[in-house]
């Protein structure tokens, strides 16, 4: 019988499939930029794998490399362990073990090939992108923020940085990664001289960021092995107090992991101090936001009054407004974002 190297069933169905299956599961990631000479191809390959490891999540490839986010049955960690040492682009690969675990972080595994394993604009042919910054452990990472003159800087989005980060970090104002680098190079300008720190949720951002940075002269450039998510398991581990604040905005259903109990954030409705990330319900608006509780009940999940209007339509009638909404290119959305804790 032919095996089907996709998903073939809808959300209500994965969902029901998830609920039935009582096994507990660990949310890894992991990532390398290694070359990957027919992308395709290797994606089959580790489809079927990982498949029959019963695998949920997100898995991006490019000729560059691979970039995952998914979560295992904990049963199948160590098959899991010996089967991408099986595969020599993925030998040795290091897991990120998140510091939470739910079962409902991924309901399907989605395996995609891209032009790019994180979107960053930059030509590679101009720069070797594997002459990185020294990498340091997140006890390394957690001394060496309070030496005198560094400068730390936040490599994620605005939306993830908003609701936590570390203490005095440099926080760019942007909402893609593709944004990002040529900002913090103008921020860091006047710091070449300086010891750099940077930072991200599993650190492959600060991967090509430090050889991009190393590439337009900047020697003393460091950065934080495993990102956040191996930081804040550090810190657990050795029962430290936490010098990251806030949430760890990731990017699966769970929209976050708590590091600490600091609220850096407010809901964009009331101003309350509130760190939830939601998507607004409309699906002609979908837009990621931070909402409390109360406004949510308020809003029927949705991110303002005309959102929730739209809603109460006939379902006919607000595919019809998506479908004019995607002839014109949609502008910025009409809520204003509020960030404290800046």
């Amino acid at each position: 019988m032919k095996k089907f190297l996709y998903n073939r069933f809808d959300k209500e169905t994965l969902l029901k499939k998830i609920a039935k299956d009582t096994r507990e599961r660990r949310v890894i990631s992991f990532y390398r930029y290694v070359k990957i000479q027919s992308p395709k191809d290797f994606r089959d390959l580790i489809y079927d794998r990982f498949e029959d490891l019963g695998i949920l999540g997100r898995i991006y490839l490019a000729e560059e490399g691979i970039n995952a986010q998914f979560s295992i049955p904990i049963e199948n960690y160590d098959l899991l362990r010996n089967t991408v040492d099986e595969i020599p682009e993925l030998k040795g690969i290091y897991f990120n073990d998140a510091v939470e675990d739910k079962k409902e972080s991924f309901i399907k595994l989605a395996i995609k090939v891209r032009k790019k394993i994180v979107a960053d604009g930059l030509n590679d042919t101009e720069f070797d992108p594997s002459d990185v910054g020294t990498h340091l452990t997140p006890f390394e990472f957690h001394k060496t923020l309070d030496e005198p003159g560094v400068i730390v800087v936040d490599l994620r989005n605005n939306y993830e940085s908003e609701v936590g980060h570390f203490k005095n970090a440099i926080l760019p104002d942007v909402g893609t990664f593709r944004e990002e680098l040529p900002l913090v190079e103008e921020i860091l300008e006047e710091h070449k001289d300086k010891k750099i720190l940077l930072y991200c949720t599993g650190g492959i951002r600060c991967e090509k960021a430090s050889a991009y940075l190393k590439y337009k002269g900047y020697q003393n450039v460091h950065q934080l092995l495993g990102g956040i998510i191996n930081y804040a398991k550090m810190i657990k581990d050795k029962g430290l107090e936490s010098k990251f604040k806030g949430k760890n905005f990731v990017f699966d259903d769970r929209l976050g992991e708590r590091v600490t109990e600091d609220v850096l954030s407010v809901c964009y409705t009331c101003g309350k101090q509130e760190d939830t990330h939601t998507n607004c319900a409309n699906l002609g608006c979908h837009v990621l936001y931070i909402q409390c509780k109360e406004c949510s009940e308020k809003l029927s999940n949705c991110c303002s009054i005309e959102c929730k209007e739209t809603l109460a339509l006939p379902i006919e009638d607000q595919k019809t407004q998506r479908k004019e909404l995607r002839k014109i290119k949609y502008p910025t959305h009409h809520l204003t974002r509020k960030l404290v804790g800046r």
